[in-house]
């Protein structure tokens, strides 16, 4: 059998092109194939054992749904910040496509109040050189996300749309002009058009791709930094009114850039297995039964590379799996106050901690992993964000390490998003996006692209 579409990967992206192109014209034949499980069957252990079993591929990161599947399921409602996407497209329209990214959330059973951009946090943050990055938002948390995607994936196999999961691509190969043989570690495809929406895990697959089928590519910043868990009433406030405070800081010392982000309410920390490499990143339920006494987000400092060093993924992976050695194959913890002091956290110091951890972790010390600038960066933000929420640099705040943001290289593309004839790059995968809201919009945005070509 010969499809009209084969998508790799069942992350927001792949599900909303799906959506837009059988929607638009239901004669399609379109299979998705998806590496991890169904969304039903995937299940992260840490929230039960508060510790990582090390899943192959990771249910955290992979599976229907993708890496949304195991979020708090946040969506940004503007452009302001999430990606990129309208660099290419322009603000207007990606704010379109967010709109419709909304609406079919809603169409599948979303009913999440939106939080508003707040004028006077914004104006407090100012006042210490903090920027509060705005846009209306909605959390519609881990638990109530997969209801509504699993609503919007049974509407898509009513609709004739195939999702293999667990199988795993290992090459696509041009036949002929319309013809691709997309290789499985189970079977064979063959189809007319490709969409490649493999996600932020996917980042390797693209670039082998790209080098193997001459493809020019440029690589992204990425970001390095810890994840901190303090109690939930520091942040209260501002969860209450704008549910995440994403906050940008340049520092003093180095004039670096750091940012506060990825914000969960009485959530969990969890981890992420990349390619055998643990980095840590949270979540949050919208059940009240399912919440927690913690809130915990990310600080990150981002670096930028120039010539002649062109592998800043491998850069930071290498630091991730430094973490894991020292952790003897786990991701670290460490008091705030200890590290000040200068001293590893100890399984005895942890135990004193009036904050008590989400995630079972290797106490340690973050000072051996992380570059000196970048731990510098994180101790000056976490003194900047306690001027606007007074208790974030306790010394039983807890700080996770390593979290780090490997954004995928950027392929060169044409304005359709296509890096070669028939084969389209869309979603964190591409570089472009990273959020639930751009994914899902530069879905939507390359199907209709393909159906306006299939209908000139």
């Amino acid at each position: 059998m010969v499809y009209d579409v084969i998508i790799v990967g069942a992350g927001m992206g792949g599900l909303f092109s799906a959506f837009e192109l059988i929607e638009k014209e239901p004669s399609l034949k379109i299979k998705i194939i998806e590496k991890g499980k169904k969304l039903d069957d995937r299940k992260c252990f840490v929230s039960s054992t508060k510790q990582c079993i090390r899943c192959n591929p990771c249910s955290i990161m992979s599976g229907e749904v993708g890496a949304g599947g195991g979020s708090d399921f946040k969506t940004i409602l503007s452009p302001s910040y999430g990606g990129w996407l309208q660099d290419y497209i322009g603000w207007d329209q990606t704010q379109e496509l967010i709109n419709q990214f909304n609406d079919i959330l809603e169409r599948f059973g979303d009913q999440t109040e939106i939080k508003y951009p707040d004028e006077e946090l914004q104006q407090r943050c100012l006042r210490h050189n903090l920027r509060l990055v705005s846009s209306p938002l909605k959390h519609i948390g881990t638990d109530h996300g997969r209801i509504i995607m699993k609503n919007m994936i049974d509407f898509l196999l009513e609709k004739g749309v195939e999702i293999d999961t667990e199988k795993d691509v290992q090459s696509i190969s041009k036949l002929q002009e319309n013809l691709f043989e997309i290789e499985t570690n189970k079977t064979n495809e063959n189809s007319r058009m490709v969409i490649l929406a493999v996600g932020r895990v996917g980042n390797k697959f693209i670039e082998d791709f790209c080098v193997k089928n001459g493809i020019k590519v440029h690589s992204n910043h990425v970001d390095l930094g810890v994840r901190v868990e303090l109690p939930s009433p520091i942040w209260k406030e501002f969860e209450d009114k704008i549910y995440e405070p994403k906050i940008q800081y340049r520092t003093k010392t180095y004039e670096d850039t750091t940012r506060m982000f990825c914000h969960n309410s009485r959530g969990y920390v969890v981890t992420e297995n990349t390619n055998g490499i643990l980095t840590t990143n949270g979540h949050a339920y919208k059940d009240e039964k399912l919440k927690t006494n913690n809130s915990n987000f990310a600080i990150l400092s981002s670096i930028h590379f120039t010539e002649p060093f062109d592998n800043p993924i491998e850069y930071v992976s290498s630091i991730a799996k430094l973490s894991n050695i020292i952790g003897n194959g786990n991701v670290l913890i460490q008091r705030f106050g200890d590290l000040i002091r200068g001293r590893r956290t100890t399984d005895s110091r942890l135990a004193m901690s009036t904050t008590i951890p989400t995630l079972k972790a290797t106490p340690g010390d973050l000072s051996l992993v992380l570059p000196k600038r970048i731990m510098d960066n994180i101790i000056e933000t976490i003194y900047a964000l306690n001027q606007v929420a007074p208790g974030t640099s306790n010394d039983d705040s807890l700080l996770y390490g390593v979290e780090a943001k490997y954004y995928s290289i950027r392929p060169e593309t044409s304005e359709n998003f296509e890096i070669s004839k028939n084969v389209y790059c869309i979603g964190d995968g591409s570089g472009i996006t990273r959020s639930l809201s751009q994914a899902g919009a530069m879905g939507i945005y390359v199907a209709k692209k393909i159906l306006n070509n299939d209908h000139e």
